[in-house]
């Protein structure tokens, strides 16, 4: 088995956050998105890994290199965004000869026992139930709950069953064809060539695909999402740091998670807080809220906020001086 993970994104929805930070490297919890994935697919067994990149591909690629050097890796680079079938049939020389395929999309955490993936004798799919499926690959299941048709973000869905970018696939040369007839053929929604239509393609052409619903799916591309995962994982064992060092005049209120060599002084930290290393935190007042490595924040209050890696934020005067990759919002939701 290969596994496939696809990270070529922008991560629009998360600017200014990910202008100079891939959305996969955003921490949660203390660990980055991609490492959730990646973790997972490693107690399952996976060692082959295909990475799908793009922007800020480099930033990934040195990531993997240096986290997991002990994985058989291989980084393709998806020059245009085209959809996510694209980008997995750029990489098909590197999987072609796989037996099985399974396909995690890397800017989402999957929170399920991905044993039965691993188990299924059919190809299958990952879904959940959602309020508004407008903006997912839809499942449509008769009553029987045989999977009869899939669609990319349908303006009016007959289902509310989303698939969550979690599958694995065991006809791999008839996936690469599928995706390939639909590049030659222009078949296209909303513009691209999603991977819904390829999967779409083979059922049409007789292949049986399962259904298998996930316990939780935090798809963190918006910032409330990703504050609300952040807490969720740090109230979970093994995410938080139980024994911090001694700060300056400084509280900690638990959960959190603080990354090494911080500087905490006459401050109050938590609860739901990741700092990053390296980080400088004086006279401030931090809950629910990510904050970068090497970030400075002093004299301010903070709460659900998403601070980047470097940034530089404080002063009740609302004196500021601060780069790239920062969103400040004084005045929005308490």
């Amino acid at each position: 088995m290969k596994a496939i993970i696809p990270v070529a994104g922008a991560g629009m929805r998360l600017r200014p956050l990910t202008y100079t930070q891939p959305k996969p490297l955003i921490p949660v919890a203390g660990k980055p998105i991609l490492s959730f994935i990646v973790d997972q697919l490693i107690e399952l067994g996976v060692t082959d890994f295909v990475f799908i990149i793009g922007y800020l591909g480099e930033k990934i690629r040195e990531y993997v290199e240096r986290v997991y050097p002990q994985l058989n890796t291989v980084f393709v680079n998806q020059e245009e965004r085209m959809g996510s079938a694209h980008a997995i049939w750029l990489a098909r020389d590197h999987y072609a000869d796989a037996g099985e395929i399974i396909i995690f999309f890397g800017d989402a955490i999957i929170d399920a026992d991905l044993s039965e993936f691993i188990e299924s004798d059919v190809s299958c799919l990952g879904v959940k139930t959602v309020e508004d499926p407008r903006q997912f690959g839809v499942v449509e299941q008769d009553r029987e709950g045989n999977i009869r048709g899939l669609v990319e973000k349908p303006v009016i869905p007959k289902s509310n069953l989303a698939m969550v970018g979690c599958y694995k696939i065991r006809e791999v040369h008839l996936f690469i064809e599928a995706c390939a007839h639909n590049l030659d053929h222009k078949i296209r929604s909303i513009g691209e060539y999603p991977l819904t239509d390829a999967l779409a393609r083979m059922l049409e052409w007789g292949v049986e695909l399962r259904a298998i619903r996930v316990d939780n799916w935090f798809d963190c591309g918006r910032r409330e999402v990703l504050l609300q995962t952040n807490a969720i994982f740090l109230d979970r064992p093994g995410f938080a740091t139980d024994d911090p060092p001694p700060y300056d005049n400084a509280i900690i209120i638990h959960p959190v998670h603080i990354g090494n060599d911080c500087d905490i002084s006459n401050s109050i930290v938590g609860p739901h807080v990741t700092i990053g290393a390296n980080t400088k935190m004086v006279n401030a007042i931090v809950s629910d809220s990510i904050i970068g490595d090497y970030a400075r924040i002093y004299d301010i209050v903070l709460r659900k906020s998403v601070v980047g890696n470097d940034a530089s934020i404080g002063g009740m005067r609302h004196s500021l001086n601060i780069g790239d990759n920062t969103e400040i919002d004084f005045g929005g939701e308490p």
